[in-house]
């Protein structure tokens, strides 16, 4: 065991963890989910105090050694050490200093070891007056949620949807020439092209990546340096444009240092935006899930249109069924980032004046929006959308089926006398062609020009 003492007393550690007294605290305090920070979060974190790091021994702020000694630390981390050592519950303090000091004391127990001097020891490094020198909660933390975020969406999300819509639109020239019925309100509808829905989905996430892109922009502006309430109180007057220049060498993305700290500090709008963004992402995912089930629905006494891969069993007592499984799952993923979005909508709204002290919240559910989405879209492509194949049959079927052809003969016999058509087809089971023929309201020649499932589906330009 080692003894640490902060203002509010001493207390013991044992000697082999490389968090503090603070963190120790936040332990006991808060014992609520058993979640903890999720890794690039952690990242996001190190990579600011390396950037403060060598910009405060580089302005002479804190001495060079302990700069290098810190910067090495999170360097280790970075690279996968002490992950273990993160540990504060994400439901915690308010502003996120239980997570903050819970960085600053790992980082300064590795560089005390770094420089010879045993954990706990912190007149050489100290977690407060080096590791976080010119530095609060206040700035840091909002700045760590930018970080993270637009890193998880340049790196991961925005590919995984190009994947997606690439996919998809592989899928729209397959199917182009197959036709089917379309639906409104769950009736029958004219004739579309089995290829034009999937090329419609294509780009109804070609647009949404857009949008998510465009929502991450305003992430890059960041109020690191305005330490506690925005003012850049106790840093030197070079340090805030030069932490986020060094942090922009880092990440490789546009960051600029916000032109008002204060407000970059106050306002938590570019997490909803960007969280309003996923929760629209959201919305299509769910309509595209529930579409590809329907139409997968069978074998037998379903739609069957098309046929989504089978993954695994379906069914603990019913042999050979298979279940759209991973619509299911992108279903479940999507109900959950709506609800993440409103959870964030709720913590932005409650700040107060210099500080919005719900940024622990915002932090978990906008990143985990971002994971999950990220994950279940990519397993969702690789799993279900490249496997599909079209019940070709069962389209055409249903194509020369639907009730709404009649909608064609509209500007021939006129809508009243088209609906008496469909009305004794529905009631008889003839087919619309032969009622057509039967009562002379047009020739053979043009009910085979009018009802030409091929030219009546084609997308007009």
């Amino acid at each position: 065991m080692r003894s640490e003492r902060d203002s509010m007393g001493e207390r013991q550690l044992p000697e082999s963890v490389y968090y503090g007294i603070q963190t120790a605290r936040a332990l006991d305090n808060f014992p609520i989910s058993g979640l903890k920070p999720l890794p690039e979060y952690v990242d996001a974190c190190l990579l600011i105090k390396k950037a403060a790091a060598q910009v405060n021994g580089e302005l002479g702020c804190i001495p060079g050694d302990v700069a290098e000694a810190i910067v090495q630390a999170a360097d280790e981390i970075l690279q996968g050490s002490l992950r273990d050592q993160f540990v504060v519950d994400v439901y915690q303090a308010g502003a996120g200093t239980s997570h903050h000091m819970n960085v600053n004391e790992v980082l300064a127990n590795r560089a005390l070891e770094l420089l010879g001097e045993p954990k706990g020891r912190y007149e050489r490094v100290s977690p407060n007056d080096h590791v976080n020198y010119g530095q609060s909660t206040n700035d840091v933390i909002p700045t760590a949620i930018r970080l993270a975020a637009l890193l998880h969406v340049r790196q991961q999300l925005l590919p995984t949807l190009d994947g997606m819509v690439e996919v998809l639109r592989q899928k729209a020239r397959e199917f182009w020439p197959i036709l089917k019925a379309g639906r409104t309100h769950l009736q029958d509808a004219v004739p579309v092209r089995l290829g034009d829905s999937f090329g419609a989905y294509a780009a109804i996430f070609a647009q949404h990546r857009q949008w998510i892109e465009q929502a991450s922009q305003p992430l890059c502006s960041l109020g690191l340096g305005g330490s506690a309430v925005g003012t850049g109180l106790n840093t030197h007057p070079h340090y805030r444009q030069r932490v986020v220049q060094r942090l922009a060498e880092f990440t490789r993305l546009p960051l600029t240092s916000a032109v008002h700290p204060m407000a970059a500090m106050q306002s938590m709008a570019p997490f909803v935006q960007l969280s309003g963004s996923l929760r629209n992402l959201a919305q299509d995912g769910i309509k595209l899930a529930n579409d590809l089930r329907l139409m997968d629905s069978g074998p037998k006494t379903g739609l069957k249109e098309i046929q989504l891969p089978p993954v695994q069993p379906g069914s603990s007592i019913m042999p050979g069924k298979y279940n759209p499984v991973m619509a299911e799952m992108l279903n479940m993923v999507c109900f959950q980032v709506m609800g993440l979005d409103s959870a964030i909508a709720l913590s932005a709204q409650a700040g107060q004046f210099e500080l919005n002290v719900m940024m622990p919240l915002i932090a978990y559910d906008l990143l985990h929006s971002l994971q999950i989405l990220n994950n279940s879209l990519r397993v969702f492509t690789e799993r279900c959308l490249q496997g599909i194949t079209a019940q070709a049959a069962r389209c055409r079927y249903y194509a020369e089926g639907t009730l709404a052809l009649v909608t064609a003969l509209n500007p021939y016999i006129g809508y009243l006398q088209a609906a008496e058509v469909a009305k004794i087809s529905l009631e008889t089971g003839r087919s619309i062609r032969e009622i057509v023929l039967e009562r002379h309201l047009l020739t053979p020649e043009q009910v085979a020009e009018i009802l030409d499932l091929e030219a009546m589906s084609r997308m007009q330009s």
